[in-house]
């Protein structure tokens, strides 16, 4: 499924049992982020349904014992036929830096071109300077800050990668 994974680790499409696995580690990947107020916000991100409906454009990795390693919640966009999208993706720190964030998203590219689409979005928060870094260095165009994006002092920094 995903080939390029350090040794030791391997990909799945998510269930909806996964569900309660990927919300326990949010609050540790995610070191605290704009603290109780963000916790809520990622959990609210990730209901189930996206563990129910969007499982074969979504992964999960885990070590071999198991354990959660990083997650790739990502859809095709059904309004725009030339448009995917990565809705939530995490990998746990002490992986970071070893080309699994990379990997999931460079399978999810090859499954975006398989079909037909062009371009890949995503959004995260000001505060997430890590993550606007990393979509940076995969080739994505950010945006300034979008002001109320997701509503009412719900600010976000979207991206777009070309898949050409």
């Amino acid at each position: 499924m995903i080939d390029d994974l350090p040794e030791g680790l391997r990909a799945r499409h998510p269930v909806a049992e996964d569900h309660p696995k990927v919300l326990a580690v949010l609050e540790a990947w995610w070191g605290g982020l704009k603290g109780a107020a963000g916790a809520r916000e990622r959990a609210l991100l990730l209901p189930r349904l996206y563990f129910q409906h969007f499982t074969t454009t979504s992964y999960l990795v885990e070590q071999g014992n198991g354990e959660l390693a990083a997650f790739l919640v990502g859809f095709l966009s059904q309004t725009d036929p030339e448009a995917a999208y990565v809705h939530f993706v995490g990998v746990d720190p002490a992986l970071h830096g070893r080309g699994v964030g990379r990997a999931l998203y460079r399978s999810f590219f090859r499954l975006a071109r398989s079909h037909g689409r062009r371009h890949v979005h995503c959004v995260t928060s000001p505060q997430n300077t890590a993550s606007q870094a990393f979509h940076t260095r995969l080739g994505f165009t950010v945006s300034p800050v979008r002001p109320d994006y997701d509503g009412p002092g719900l600010d976000r920094v979207t991206f777009t990668r070309d898949l050409a």
